[in-house]
């Protein structure tokens, strides 16, 4: 009888000793799958934004022409989009994208027939949904990798997160001075 209550007693400490490590194993991968997934709906909302910008550029191009190095700039930083590798490489490489388009919309205000085109209106119009869209997915994107990184950061999720290969996730970062507006100088024409 004591061997089978000590034996009983074993199974029960061992049990209460792994399973919290299963349970928090898979929290830690369902949290993952969500800022996966999240990642993957920022990328979609960029890629519909890359599939704007050659019409976009291709109505202002008309409009003014001696613009060549924006024109330059968005195409470079969209060739480098197909060769960005990692999260940091991408985000990188988008917020280089998005100062480029800061700036090509704000050069548009010095024409103001490219402002009366229907065509530049509505690639306008879904450019910023597309924007709306992409600022909704990088903050849900960064909720969803507050909420994995906080979970393995904890006591004692964090001896198994280190343990499984669970690493923090990096956020997407807003770039430096883009509470500023683009600077457009005509001086030189």
């Amino acid at each position: 009888m004591k061997g089978k209550g000590l034996l009983a007693g074993i199974v029960l400490i061992v049990l209460l000793l792994v399973l919290p490590a299963f349970t928090s194993y898979n929290s830690m991968v369902g949290l993952e799958e969500q800022v996966n997934n999240r990642w993957s709906q920022i990328e979609n909302q960029l890629t519909r934004r890359a599939d704007l910008i050659p019409n976009l550029v291709e109505t202002v191009k008309g409009y003014a022409q001696h613009e060549e190095d924006i024109f330059t700039e968005i195409a470079e930083a969209r060739s480098r989009l197909a060769g960005a590798g990692t999260a940091e490489e991408r985000m990188d490489v988008e917020n280089q994208l998005t100062g480029a388009l800061s700036r090509l919309l704000a050069i548009s205000e010095n024409y103001p027939d490219l402002k009366a085109d229907v065509n530049f209106r509505q690639l306008q119009d879904e450019l910023a949904g597309t924007e709306n869209r992409i600022a909704t997915s990088r903050k849900d994107y960064n909720d969803a990798v507050t909420d994995f990184n906080s979970r393995i950061r904890r006591f004692p999720t964090v001896i198994f997160a280190n343990m499984m290969g669970f690493d923090k996730k990096i956020y997407f970062e807003a770039p430096e001075g883009v509470e500023e507006a683009p600077t457009v100088d005509f001086t030189n024409e």
